[in-house]
């Protein structure tokens, strides 16, 4: 394993975060294909497969590919495919002749769900479905999880819960830059600089919102959730009573991943940067407080989903290529 060292040139965890941004891979080639939810709702995944699979016009939609691993990746608040850890993973999976997946969240594929829900931090019944589906329809290959920030909260909340009936879906799984404990996070990103992510977040998740109560005329307070500037007032007023939670609060809790972390039976790489501006360093669980398959990797530095490497301008190439060989490794 080659450990995560910052260039030099980009100090501290802000930069480390924005940077990548400017320097994400350019747009990839995707076949989209849409699920309908078991609750009449629906999600859109994004395919970038090897060559001959049905993104480049081999396998007809649905066809598997027996013995190529396939990747799936559940993105963070807000993410998609086209985020710059996703570009990059999934660039990086089709050079070494991988499969790959980005699984939108509701409502973060371009298009506004139709139910009166979205995601959350802990929607880990949501991954369950679609893990169990994705092994249905591809019964031979061996399946590796990724999670980032949000997703992989939600991806570790529901290897916990799962425990052993994980590992008849998944060969490996990594979560990145996750918010373990929620609370935490979420105070976090209230304090000084931080609340530059949180205008960012609350910016498209209140346009969200606002359609979603178009579509649901008296959901929740629109005047409240108009006012909110930070998370917990958001999730106060829309997140937490849309999901069955009392309110931010207990879905804070609820929703944290932090106490299943011990029992996760799937070989699972937990990395987090201890500079990441969205979790306190005291928040990261020592190896006596997670389950003997989980590898815990946590470089000084890398920013939140950052670990940018390299001479200016600088690569996103170390974060895919750490992932990744933790998931050979366990072939």
């Amino acid at each position: 394993m080659i450990a995560y060292s910052a260039p030099k040139w980009l100090p501290g965890g802000h930069l480390q975060t924005i940077y990548p941004l400017f320097i994400k891979p350019g747009p990839l080639a995707y076949r989209r294909e849409r699920w309908d939810t078991p609750d009449q709702d629906f999600i859109d995944l994004d395919w970038h497969e090897t060559a001959g699979s049905a993104s480049y016009g081999g396998n007809g939609p649905g066809e598997d590919l027996p013995g190529v691993p396939l990747a799936i990746l559940f993105h963070g608040l807000e993410g998609s495919s086209n985020s710059h850890y996703a570009r990059s993973l999934m660039q990086r999976l089709h050079a070494l002749g991988w499969g790959g997946v980005v699984v939108h969240f509701r409502g973060c594929s371009g298009e506004p769900n139709r139910q009166p829900r979205a995601y959350h931090s802990g929607d880990s019944d949501e991954i369950d479905w679609i893990l169990r589906r994705l092994k249905q329809e591809h019964p031979e290959r061996p399946l590796y999880a990724i999670g980032v920030s949000l997703g992989g909260n939600a991806l570790l909340k529901w290897l916990g819960e799962r425990e052993f009936s994980a590992t008849r879906l998944l060969s490996g799984a990594a979560a990145i830059s996750a918010p373990i404990d929620v609370a935490a996070c979420g105070h976090q990103l209230a304090r000084g600089f931080n609340r530059l992510y949180t205008r960012h977040f609350l910016r498209t998740l209140k346009r969200s919102a606002a359609i979603m109560l178009q579509r649901h005329p008296g959901l929740f307070d629109e005047r409240r959730m108009r006012v909110a500037n930070n998370l917990h007032d958001f999730d106060d007023v829309v997140t937490a009573p849309l999901h069955g939670f009392i309110d931010a609060d207990d879905y804070w809790r609820r929703a944290s991943s932090r106490p299943w972390l011990a029992g996760i039976r799937v070989p699972t790489l937990l990395l987090n940067a201890r500079n990441d501006p969205f979790l306190p360093e005291r928040a990261l669980p020592g190896a006596d407080q997670v389950a003997a398959e989980v590898t815990l990797d946590f470089p000084y530095e890398g920013g939140h989903v950052g670990f940018v490497i390299g001479r200016p301008p600088g690569s996103l190439d170390w974060l895919p290529d750490r992932i990744l060989r933790f998931f050979t490794e366990q072939e």
